[in-house]
C-alpha cells in the first residue's frame, strides 16, 4: 500500500490509516456533536463501542478500498446515532420503544430484591459501588438505581427529592420484599 517491504508497510499502514481514522473521527464528532461518545443511553453506548472496533479495522485496512469501507462504517454508525437522537427527541414512543428503564435496585436502605432479581444484579455489586461512592451506613442510602447505561448510581444524604427518581422503574411489591441488610 505504502512500501514494498512487508514491514514498512505494516508500520505505515498501521500508523497512518490510524491516524487518519482518528482525525475523521474527530471530524464526526465536530459534527454530530460531542453526544456522539456519551453514554447517556443503551444505544449510545453501543455506538461508542462499535466506533472503537470500526477505527481499530481502519488501522488495519490492507488496502484503500477496505480502509474506505471503515470510513462508511463509521459515518453510517453517527448517521444513525444521530438520527436516532433525533427521532428519541420528538417521540416518546419511539424512546419507550428502544430505551431501558433505569431500575430501582435500593430505597432508603433497603435493597430491592425484586428488581436485583430481574436485572441480576448482586447484593456484592451493590455495596461495591456503595463502597465506590464512600457510603458510610444503609442509613444514609437514599436510592441505587441502576441506570439504562449499565451504571449503578448512588444517592445518599439526608433526603431525596423525588423529581431525581422520575421515569425510574419501581418494581417494588407492596409486600415486606424490600430487604434490611
Amino acid at each position: 500500500m505504502f512500501f514494498e517491504d512487508t514491514t514498512y508497510d505494516l508500520i505505515a499502514r498501521g500508523t497512518i490509516l490510524t491516524a487518519i481514522g482518528i482525525v475523521y473521527v474527530i471530524a464526526l464528532t465536530r459534527i454530530v456533536g460531542l453526544r456522539s461518545f456519551s453514554k447517556m443511553t443503551n444505544f449510545d453506548f453501543v455506538i461508542t463501542v462499535a466506533s472503537g472496533t470500526v477505527l481499530a479495522g481502519m488501522g488495519r485496512a490492507a488496502d484503500w478500498q477496505g480502509f474506505v469501507q471503515a470510513a462508511i462504517v463509521m459515518f453510517a454508525l453517527f448517521a444513525v446515532q444521530l438520527i436516532l437522537a433525533k427521532i428519541r427527541k420528538t417521540s416518546d414512543a419511539f424512546e419507550k420503544t428502544i430505551q431501558n428503564e433505569p431500575v430501582l435496585l435500593m430505597i432508603d436502605g433497603r435493597f430491592c430484591e425484586k428488581a436485583m432479581d430481574e436485572t441480576r444484579v448482586a447484593r456484592s455489586d451493590i455495596i461495591a459501588k456503595l463502597r465506590e461512592s464512600n457510603t458510610m451506613s444503609f442509613d444514609e442510602v437514599r436510592a441505587v438505581v441502576l441506570e439504562t447505561t449499565g451504571d449503578i448510581s448512588v444517592m445518599h444524604g439526608p433526603n431525596l427529592d423525588p423529581a431525581i427518581l422520575e421515569g425510574v422503574d419501581d418494581a417494588r411489591d407492596p409486600s415486606p420484599e424490600l430487604q434490611k441488610p
